[in-house]
């Protein structure tokens, strides 16, 4: 097996968070889910889409899921107020939540390992990192908006590649969704662990982690 050298992370639920405020503007604020009752909707989201990925038919993307099943349980399944939320969630402005930390552990893995994103958003997610102060960390940056692809096609795995000179065979993929980020850098020849904060892979028999300190700690044994 070659030596892993090579770190690429995803953004949305793995380097950086739901502004939920802003993306649930839609709504009123009573309505708004608090952080557990969002990540069970989320762990629901994630077996339905990734049973869809994995069969190969996709009715709906993971926002359009998530948010029918939000305003179902809010008991106001309004169409238009769910293309509205769909829309803010795909707003890479509103993924602007960074937890305490993060830019400590970016710093102390990027002493072992080359370090750079792949991530599905709008051409906009570099600026978005630079607002939050850990662009600088990530030797490229690869934004399916520019590329033109998104994961899981193997293509926006192999331009992360190609821009850091890299091997599939010598890198590791870090991603929050199992049919689009763990399959999907499997499929590129990468390797691939799951960053699961919500919990939706526990039962999964596959490498995860809950945090990036966790990370740090699997990928030092």
């Amino acid at each position: 097996m070659a030596k892993r050298r090579f770190i690429f992370f995803d953004v949305g639920n793995t380097l950086l968070f739901p502004n939920r405020a802003r993306m649930l503007a839609p709504l009123p604020a009573a309505q708004h889910p608090p952080l557990e009752r969002w990540q069970a909707l989320e762990r629901r989201t994630k077996q339905e889409f990734d049973a869809g990925m994995l069969r190969g038919r996709i009715d709906h993307g993971f926002w359009w899921t998530f948010h029918t099943y939000l305003l179902n349980e809010l008991g106001t399944p309004d169409s238009a107020v769910r293309d509205a939320l769909v829309e803010n969630t795909q707003n890479s402005a509103n993924w602007d939540q960074i937890l305490p930390g993060t830019r400590d552990v970016l710093d102390s893995i990027a002493q072992d390992y080359a370090i750079a994103v792949i991530s599905n958003a709008d051409g906009r997610i570099d600026a978005v990192l630079r607002r939050c102060g850990i662009a600088d960390c990530f030797a490229s940056i690869t934004d399916s908006g520019v590329v033109g692809h998104e994961k899981p096609h193997w293509e926006i795995f192999a331009a992360a590649l190609r821009a850091m000179k890299a091997e599939a065979a010598e890198s590791l993929y870090v991603g929050d969704v199992y049919s689009v980020d763990y399959v999907g850098a499997q499929n590129a020849g990468m390797e691939a662990v799951l960053f699961d904060v919500a919990g939706a892979y526990r039962e999964r028999e596959v490498p995860r982690v809950e945090s990036l300190t966790e990370l740090r700690n699997w990928l030092r044994q």
